[in-house]
């Protein structure tokens, strides 16, 4: 089993973090700014969130949807939740996780890439998030 024990989990951590994203003042217009749709979709647990910076709902910069979606995406990136954990907590390295096969992406790879340097507060604000939560436990 990996570090999430349900898809449930996996949307109730990862997915709350990126709905505090969506408000967070200096990466939340980057994205918003990218008119993107990302759609991360996760093995071990199966679980699906979408961020649609095309459409953002009016008290943020960009909309996550949680599970399966009609929404058309830009990019589809697909990998295990625990890389995807991993990731956010600066662990890592896009590129090389795309070389190596831990990650796949369908769709103009430039623009996850113009990406990295706005969600860079990410990898300070995930383990803050996962402590506020009670889950320390999973700052690896």
């Amino acid at each position: 089993m990996g570090i999430f024990s349900s898809d449930r989990e996996l949307y109730d951590i990862m997915g709350t973090f990126m709905q505090g994203a969506s408000t967070h003042p200096e990466m939340g217009p980057k994205i918003r700014d990218s008119h993107i749709v990302i759609r991360f979709e996760y093995s071990d647990p199966e679980a699906t969130i979408t961020v649609d910076a095309k459409n953002p709902d009016n008290d943020k910069y960009f909309r996550v949807l949680f599970g399966p979606s009609d929404l058309k995406a830009d990019v589809v990136m697909t990998m295990s939740a625990d890389i995807a954990h991993r990731f956010w907590l600066g662990k890592v390295n896009l590129t090389a996780a795309l070389t190596r096969g831990q990650m796949k992406a369908v769709g103009p790879i430039s623009q996850i890439m113009k990406l990295l340097p706005a969600i860079k507060p990410a990898y300070s604000i995930y383990p803050e998030h996962l402590k506020s939560l009670g889950r320390a436990d999973l700052i690896l």
